[in-house]
């Protein structure tokens, strides 16, 4: 090799180097960050949420209205929230959030673009560690289950459908009534949930993040359900409490816990198990990002 083409390997060799290492962050093309202003006074409530994306309508772009860093984290680093240890804060803090994705983003892409953007604008770091924490398995309960398999829905004029009402409408004991499809609704201690055409698997996850843990399907029920369950959301989660014994609807004036009404109106138990579970720690955050 001549004296000329070492240096010039040299170089090309440097600009991979340095393209390497530019195209490695993913990026937002803008990011806008502002706290959420305060709900107003005398009202019923605020809306809460995320659109756009990759996978969505509008991939283009990505918005947020109160939404809580821990949230964020949860959709950036695609963990539940139970499987997180964070600082309190990050869930009472909210923003509104819009960011302009670039054209043919990835949802993986789209979720390191999240990443780095909570170290950019908050310093965020966090690590991954497992830990043992109590797990739930979803079995049938003696007697067998109490639901019956879906039935596809008859067609419908989707122009002739009646507008979603609000607020949610109760039943005679106070529960949420809803109409159908994949739904759950709280109003005060009061909740219900409603899914039409769900597997058992889909009801485990939904399980999941209403007892703070992850949840195994163990049924050996393999099709496809329609699901109706009411509990007093203020018990639900009561018989996680160490050392507690569970609440008997008779003593319980307000309602059925979560696992009493899984075995009384679906004839489903879930079983407690220790098991490990991939946690994500979240080390630092700043409570204020810093400039858009």
């Amino acid at each position: 090799m001549n004296r000329v083409a070492l240096p010039l390997l040299a170089l090309l060799a440097g600009a991979c180097g340095a393209y390497a290492q530019q195209a490695a962050k993913l990026e937002f093309e803008v990011a806008s960050i502002k706290p959420s202003p305060p709900p107003a006074a005398g009202g019923i409530g605020v809306a809460m949420g995320c659109r756009g994306g990759p996978g969505t309508n509008d991939p283009g772009l990505f918005v947020c209205g109160n939404i809580n860093l821990t949230s964020l984290v949860d959709m950036a680093y695609n963990v539940p929230y139970y499987s997180m240890s964070a600082p309190d804060w990050l869930v009472m803090t909210r923003f509104e959030i819009r960011a302009v994705v670039p054209e043919g983003t990835t949802k993986d892409q789209f979720a390191t673009m999240l990443q780095n953007l909570l170290a950019d604008r908050f310093k965020l770091a966090a690590h991954r560690e497992t830990r043992e924490i109590q797990r739930y398995e979803l079995t049938v309960a003696k007697g067998g289950p109490k639901f019956k398999e879906a039935v596809p829905p008859p067609a419908k004029d989707d122009s002739k459908a009646a507008p979603p009402s609000f607020p949610i409408p109760r039943d005679k004991d106070g529960y949420p009534t809803l109409r159908g499809g994949m739904s759950m609704a709280i109003i005060g201690d009061k909740a219900r949930a409603s899914w039409h055409g769900a597997s058992m698997e889909m009801l485990a996850n939904q399980l999941s993040n209403q007892l703070h843990g992850p949840v195994t399907d163990a049924t050996g029920l393999t099709g496809m359900y329609d699901i109706d369950i009411y509990w007093s959301a203020d018990t639900g989660l009561r018989a996680n409490a160490p050392g507690a014994a569970p609440a008997s609807p008779a003593s319980d004036p307000s309602g059925p816990t979560l696992q009493q009404a899984l075995q009384e109106q679906l004839g489903l138990r879930v079983e407690p198990k220790k098991g490990p579970v991939d946690f994500l720690v979240v080390d630092r955050a700043e409570r204020v990002p810093t400039e858009n």
